[in-house]
């Protein structure tokens, strides 16, 4: 078998755009709302800035609930709050809200772990100087801990791909529900390798921006 040009080619454009589409909403409304649950999780733990163990807690179990649970399984069970927000649990924008749920909590631990490396002693310095919580959250915190969190972002970026991968289970497309219907289904390995070369460039051009802008900010 071939890659049929003629008829393929749309298809995979197509794919490829729905793909593009998830991943960049997923990512963003996931990574905004994951970047909020970790720094509440670094500030509420033992010793943190804003201290509470009841909030830290609540939120340190809900991560640890939903983190395992397998992703197309996770898809179903939210299933209700699918239907909620976009009116239906079949489409592109219907995979979207289990997709940015999950990487909203994959973002919260990550945030988290690396915040933890942070030395505290930056921290001690900037309170002993008389600032305000959220002033020391965007002008010491987030700085400081910036590259690895740009690297920790582009790892959830290749997580975020992996499960748009899974779109076609409702109807939601991408290049992952391109490569089994129009490759494997058919018995055409072709279209399936040119698939999978193109996720692995993808992947590769994201890594390379992510490893180049951490290393700006660490040089500043």
């Amino acid at each position: 078998m071939k890659f049929d040009w003629a008829n393929d080619w749309p298809v995979f454009v197509e794919a490829f755009w729905q793909t593009i589409y998830i991943v960049a909403l997923a990512l963003g409304i996931g990574g905004a709302i994951g970047l909020v649950l970790g720094l509440v999780l670094y500030t509420t733990r033992r010793g943190g800035l804003l201290e509470n163990r009841y909030v830290f807690t609540a939120l340190n179990v809900l991560v640890n609930f939903v983190r395992p649970i397998p992703f197309v399984i996770f898809i179903t069970a939210v299933g209700p709050l699918t239907i909620a927000l976009t009116g239906s649990r079949i489409g592109t924008d219907a995979f979207i809200v289990p997709a940015a749920i999950m990487a909203s909590f994959a973002t919260s631990r990550i945030v988290e772990q690396n915040l933890v490396a942070l030395d505290p002693g930056v921290i001690e310095a900037a309170r002993s100087m008389g600032a305000s919580p959220l002033r020391i959250i965007f002008t010491v915190i987030i700085p400081e801990a910036l590259a690895p969190l740009i690297l920790g972002y582009t790892f959830l970026f290749v997580a975020v791909v992996d499960m748009s991968a899974l779109a076609g289970i409702v109807g939601g497309g991408g290049l992952g529900n391109f490569a089994l219907t129009q490759g494997y289904q058919r018995f055409d390995w072709v279209v399936t390798y040119v698939t999978v070369l193109v996720i692995v460039v993808l992947v590769q051009l994201v890594q390379f921006l992510g490893n180049y802008l951490a290393r700006k900010v660490l040089r500043r």
